[in-house]
This record gives C-alpha cells, sequence and structure tokens, in this order.
C-alpha cells in the first residue's frame, strides 16, 4: 500500500511507517547511484593517468580506489541488514551474572559502554528500568535505543560477556573475572498483532527508583510484567503514571515475544541462540581482558584489538561489522575459541 493511496490517509501509523520505509529505501537508493558515480570518475581520471603517465594522479587514483572499496565493503553488509527488524529501534537490557559486587560493576561499565555508543551513533538512549547493585553498580538495566537501523548493528551483541581485571573491590588485589549477559530485541510497531490472553500476564507495581521528580518512591507507579507461558519478565519505571508504565512494559512485552517467534522460527540459522547461554565460564560471546596485558577478543569472529579503553567508551563499530561480515560469509562461530584469553 503506496502513501499516494487515499485508503490510508487516515491512518497515521501506517502513514508513518510507509514513510519510514520510503525514506529508507530512498536513502539506499543514493548511496548505490553515488558508489556507481565514483567508479565512472576514478575509471575516467585513471585513463587521464595512463595517457599522462602522471605519478601524482596514480596516487590519487590508487587513493580513490581504497575509499570505494571501504564504501562498497559497507554497501555489502547492507544485505544483511535486510532483515524484517533490522531497521527498527532496540531494547537492549544488561543482567549481572554470578560474582556479586564485581558483575554488578561490570554491568555497570557495560550500560556506559551502549550509551556511549549510542551517542556516537547519534541513536536517542533511554534508560526503561534499572536494579542498582547493593554496595556498587547495577543488576539490571533496560534500554530503548532509537534511530534506524539501531537493532540491526545491536543484534551483534546479544550474548555473554566477560572481563578480567585486578578489582578494585578486592584488598589485596588479585585478578578477578566477572560476567553479565546482553540480551538485544527489536522495538516492532504498535500495529503488529501479538495475541496476548489476560490470563497469561501477571503484573505487580512497585515503587520506582528512578527518574520521575516527585513521584518517586511515594506511589507504586513502576510496573513488572511477567507473561506465563514464556518466562518474559519486562519491567516499566521510568514514566510518570502507572498506566503510562503499564503501557510502556506491555510494548516491552509484545516485542520480546515476537522476537522470540522470529527465533523460533529461525533456529536452524543459529541466528539468536547466544542469548540462551548460562554466565559462567565458556560461554561469553566477548572477553574484555585488562590485566595482565589488554585485548578485548570477540570469540565468534576471532577479532581484536588492545584498544580496551575505546571500547569501553563505545568504539564497538569493528566489532559489529565482523560480525556481520562473519555472518554474511556464513562463518560466524568458526575458528574461534572461548577460552583463549586467561
Amino acid at each position: 500500500m503506496s502513501a499516494e493511496n487515499p485508503a490510508i490517509w487516515g491512518k497515521p501509523q501506517e502513514m508513518q511507517k510507509i514513510n519510514k520505509e520510503r525514506a529508507i529505501l530512498e536513502r539506499a537508493i543514493g548511496e548505490w547511484s553515488a558508489f556507481n558515480s565514483r567508479i565512472e570518475d576514478v575509471t575516467v581520471l585513471l585513463e587521464m593517468a595512463v595517457e599522462a603517465q602522471d605519478e601524482g594522479t596514480f596516487q590519487e587514483v590508487k587513493h580513490e580506489l581504497e575509499q570505494i572499496q571501504k564504501t562498497g565493503e559497507a554497501l555489502e553488509l547492507q544485505r544483511v541488514l535486510s532483515g524484517e527488524l533490522d531497521a527498527n529501534s532496540a531494547y537492549l537490557s544488561i543482567n549481572s551474572g554470578a560474582g556479586g559486587t564485581e558483575s554488578c560493576d561490570w554491568a555497570s561499565m557495560l550500560l556506559r559502554m551502549y550509551t556511549r555508543y549510542a551517542d556516537k551513533h547519534g541513536y536517542k538512549c533511554e534508560i526503561l528500568d534499572m536494579t542498582e547493585g547493593e554496595e556498587a553498580g547495577i543488576k539490571s538495566c533496560t534500554l530503548l535505543i532509537s534511530g534506524e537501523y539501531a537493532y540491526g548493528y545491536l543484534k551483534a551483541e546479544s550474548g555473554v560477556h566477560r572481563l578480567v581485571r585486578i578489582s578494585p573491590f578486592d584488598s589485596n588485589a588479585r585478578r578477578h573475572t566477572s560476567f553479565a549477559s546482553v540480551f538485544v530485541w527489536a522495538e516492532v510497531d504498535d500495529d503488529i498483532q501479538i495475541d496476548i490472553r489476560p490470563d497469561d500476564i501477571e503484573v505487580e507495581t512497585y515503587r520506582s527508583s528512578g527518574a520521575g521528580g516527585q513521584h518517586v518512591n511515594k506511589t507504586d507507579s513502576a510496573v513488572r510484567m511477567r507473561h506465563k507461558p514464556s518466562g518474559i519478565v519486562v519491567s516499566s519505571q521510568t514514566q510518570r503514571s502507572q498506566i503510562q508504565n503499564r503501557d510502556k512494559a506491555m510494548k516491552m512485552l509484545k516485542a520480546a515475544l515476537y522476537e522470540k517467534e522470529i527465533e523460533r522460527k529461525n533456529k536452524e540459522k543459529d541466528e539468536m541462540n547466544s542469548q540462551k547461554k548460562a554466565n559462567e565460564w565458556g560461554s561469553q560471546i566477548r572477553s574484555y581482558v585488562m590485566h595482565p596485558y589488554q585485548m578485548v577478543k570477540d570469540h565468534r569472529t576471532a577479532f581484536q584489538t588492545n584498544q580496551v579503553n575505546a571500547v569501553m567508551d563505545g568504539e564497538l563499530d569493528e566489532y559489529i561489522m565482523s560480525y556481520l561480515k562473519a555472518q554474511l560469509a556464513g562463518t560466524l562461530g568458526q575458528n574461534t575459541d572461548a577460552g583463549d584469553l586467561e
């Protein structure tokens, strides 16, 4: 159904969805058109360099070809981001693993890493729910990261993340290993049909511990919702009223159930299985080693760098791109070792 069809003029949600899809398609067409123009231009430049035997022009051609290759690789990766939900915004949840204060602190470090990543890419980042640790850090949190292709890129982050460092909480300065799990799922449109029986939902209200001004800790405005058949639990505490938090939680639940159905249908492709792994040794997708040396390694792709501080500051593009390239090539998870960084 096109935007010119009068049948949808009175349906603003459908109009918004169609306009979004059109903008994405128009941008893709523009990018490919510009790419083809650059190839034509550099071909002409190469002919001029050959005719004039000019070394400076040859170097210019070489530089332009290198840039064209990078652009071509980026456009090729768009084939991976052609899934039904890839262009959507994303929910991202972080849960600390075994290890008490150490894991809670690690979860808070991951929270900062993803908020910095969102900032760098112009995404809006909203904390929907957060439970603080008893001594430091956070036990869990859920973010809504809004922007084009947020889910398509951030889905690469689903799995268990391991930290190795000298603990700032250990008076004997011993090395500790901590775990936290990350789960990413797509925000879905309100008009997507997800059947949820009222009897299948268990709703709990509690006092908010997040933002909300004078409402905080005075009314049971926060909402925790559990879908009994699937065991999925979602929470919202940042809206100003219980009704708003209930609506937000229901939207999150629908998105999670939709993601679960997508996962079920694609289970044989092993696209979404990493989030099911336990928070324990050997199940991680990525290790962040700060001692005795510095290294961040993705165990699914074998991509690694020693720029730990940059990664923790949200520089995740190379890891995400290596994941997408491996997914495109069908080599995801091959020739890797999850236990080779001690």
